[in-house]
């Protein structure tokens, strides 16, 4: 069968494999590319997994941190020229204040004015993307970080048994910390407790074909799809990285260091990555 050089494309920007790589797993799982793509991870040709997409328009990331809530919110325009006016910040900064305060994380009718009037000033198509918020209790603390000048947005959330903890310059240093990690590595989950079970499951066949395919014996499988499945989740799963500013030790390893420092379990419960243009 035919296979079309756009397919290859898609296949190529998905998993990272090369070109030929790609119209070869293409050909072998006629057209399929679900299919094309297990077969790329079965020949390890695959790279792991991003959990954000292409970027495919400009705008930029807005975030808001009130006493007990935070918000992320997403605003697209066409070119970086807007992206970078000052009268499209201040547009940003105002449709945060009125996200926090909806019930939803649906657009209201006060925030697509506050577009529409924008646009009558710039001359170009605005829109809002998205926005989700973030409910902040008595024992959590939440940050907010900006990189790129708004290409990408992140708010963590950090929880202690005692909320006096969290205002130890320590603990809101590694929620800042924690934050810089998190748009450096872009992790796809919070921790591998959350990774759906099915997920789990096709991981570890394809890495049993992995090891098959370098002609493992069948007695040390079970421990090398082990070794393999604990190297993938330091890949995508926060909690399991090497820590930003310290590669020798894990994410979670820091939190329990931390958390013996300030005599209080400290943990990150949650955490929000935006990119400008991702698919999602």
């Amino acid at each position: 069968m035919e296979i079309k050089a756009a397919q290859v494309k898609e296949l190529r920007q998905k998993t990272g494999a090369g070109m030929v790589d790609c119209k070869n797993a293409l050909v072998k799982a006629e057209g399929d590319a679900t299919k094309a793509e297990r077969i790329l991870k079965e020949l390890g040709l695959a790279a792991a997994a991003k959990r954000s997409g292409r970027a495919t328009n400009q705008g930029s990331i807005f975030t808001l941190i009130e006493e007990n809530s935070a918000v992320i919110l997403e605003v697209g325009c066409e070119t970086d020229f807007v992206a970078n006016n000052k009268d499209f910040e201040i547009l940003g900064n105002k449709l945060t204040q009125l996200a926090i305060k909806t019930d939803s994380n649906e657009t209201t009718e006060e925030m697509q004015e506050k577009v529409t009037e924008t646009i009558s000033t710039i001359k170009e198509n605005i829109s809002i993307k998205r926005f989700q918020k973030m409910v902040i209790a008595d024992n959590e603390l939440v940050v907010n970080y900006i990189h790129g000048g708004g290409s990408i947005g992140i708010l963590v959330k950090l929880q202690s048994e005692k909320k006096e903890a969290l205002n130890n310059d320590n603990v809101k240093a590694m929620g800042f910390d924690c934050a810089l990690h998190l748009a450096a590595f872009n992790p796809s989950h919070l921790s591998r407790e959350v990774i759906p079970a099915e997920y789990i499951k096709e991981q570890e066949e394809i890495f049993t074909v992995q090891a098959k395919n370098l002609g493992r014996p069948e007695k040390v499988l079970e421990g090398i799809v082990k070794g393999k499945m604990n190297k993938h989740f330091a890949e995508i799963c926060f909690l399991d990285q090497p820590f930003v500013k310290d590669d020798k030790q894990s994410v979670t390893k820091v939190l329990e260091v931390l958390s013996k420092e300030v005599d209080s379990k400290i943990s990150v419960t949650e955490f929000i990555y935006y990119r400008v243009g991702e698919e999602f």
